[in-house]
């Protein structure tokens, strides 16, 4: 499969408007802020584009950041700005005709920021262990729409566990079923290149990714993909294919549940993007100075991250009561475009 995807993204791929569904490209979801740092990107990078989400998470400056398929180095040129001179980012991919756009555009992005922190590397995401990269060397690791398409999902979580800081996190976007696929789905060429053949049943990436180490996955943000061709859509059924962002935090020992120990943050603000609220996964969507009960992982999470200078902590781990009220194991994903709004008023998930 690695052969397919290498020639379907370097070959077979010119731009964004080659693509048979909607699982990639979803301008429509660029943030107001971002627009501008994305009009700075050269023509070449944008128009071979293939993500599925937004991988800019906020907080960025000063960071070492990871771009896990990089392809034309969009996302990376868009990270060089957020973390600005005094931080770095890294690209990695394995096709080199996508390598080749990336690396030809360095020089113009470098004029246009003033300033060169990126750097691009080929090498496969299944085996990051091979590349130059410390261990605990990033502060965060992104991803957009390249999960879906690795041979080996469990390599890619343990490699990226490795490479990340204690509090660091993997903030990344992907496409996922809801129902595990049949195997003509799952070998499927079309299928598989547009990212929606080697897409993970939902529940089953939660496994994956709390036997990497990461206990507590966070949803920030889903959308449902359309097949448009008549086709495509046959041969996959009634199987219902998402686009969703996750963030996994490098911090050990989470509790494997919403546990209420009487806790509660305050965000002070003074983060660019999130001036008045900071949403933080889809059920935190924090105002500035509002007392915000949360469970045990979220302090931490807040506490043990790049984000606890601007957060207040009211509590500790010293009386427990229970599970927060809510919680469950339903599919998370919103089946309607129009639902993904009534989340985040507060409290736990």
């Amino acid at each position: 499969m690695q052969e397919l995807v290498q020639a379907y993204y370097g070959q077979e791929l010119q731009s964004s408007a080659d693509l048979k569904t909607s699982a990639c490209c979803d301008a429509d979801a660029v943030p107001a802020w971002l627009k501008p740092l994305l009009g700075r990107l050269h023509p070449e990078v944008t128009e071979r584009y293939y993500g599925c989400g937004l991988v800019c998470p906020p907080l960025l400056e000063g960071c070492r950041v990871l771009d896990l398929g990089c392809g034309s180095g969009r996302d990376v040129y868009l990270l060089a700005q957020l973390v600005g001179a005094s931080g770095a980012v890294v690209g990695v991919d394995m096709t080199p005709e996508q390598l080749a756009v990336a690396r030809r555009q360095q020089p113009f992005h470098a004029e246009q920021f003033g300033f060169n922190n990126v750097r691009f590397l080929e090498g496969h995401i299944e085996r990051l262990e091979a590349l130059e990269l410390e261990p605990a060397s990033f502060d965060v690791i992104v991803s957009n729409c390249v999960l879906n398409l690795s041979t080996d999902k469990p390599a890619v979580l343990r490699g990226v566990q490795r490479l990340l800081k204690p509090g660091g996190e993997f903030y990344f976007s992907d496409v996922y079923a809801d129902r595990r696929l049949p195997e003509p789905v799952r070998r499927h060429p079309v299928l598989y290149g547009e990212c929606l053949g080697g897409a993970l049943y939902w529940n089953d990436f939660l496994r994956l990714a709390r036997a990497a180490g990461f206990a507590d996955p966070r949803l920030v943000s889903d959308r449902p993909l359309e097949i448009t061709a008549p086709e495509l859509a046959a041969l996959v059924g009634e199987a219902r294919f998402y686009s969703a962002t996750y963030r996994l935090f490098q911090i050990p020992d989470l509790e494997d549940a919403c546990e209420d120990h009487g806790q509660a943050v305050i965000y002070r603000g003074g983060i660019a993007e999130a001036p008045q609220r900071l949403d933080f996964d889809k059920h935190h969507s924090i105002e500035v100075g509002r007392v915000f009960p949360v469970c045990g992982n979220t302090y931490r999470m807040l506490q043990e991250s790049r984000f606890a200078p601007h957060f207040s902590f009211i509590g500790d781990f010293e009386r427990h009561f229970g599970l927060f009220e809510g919680c469950g194991s339903a599919i998370p994903f919103d089946r309607s475009a129009a639902a993904a709004d009534a989340a985040g008023a507060g409290g736990c998930c």
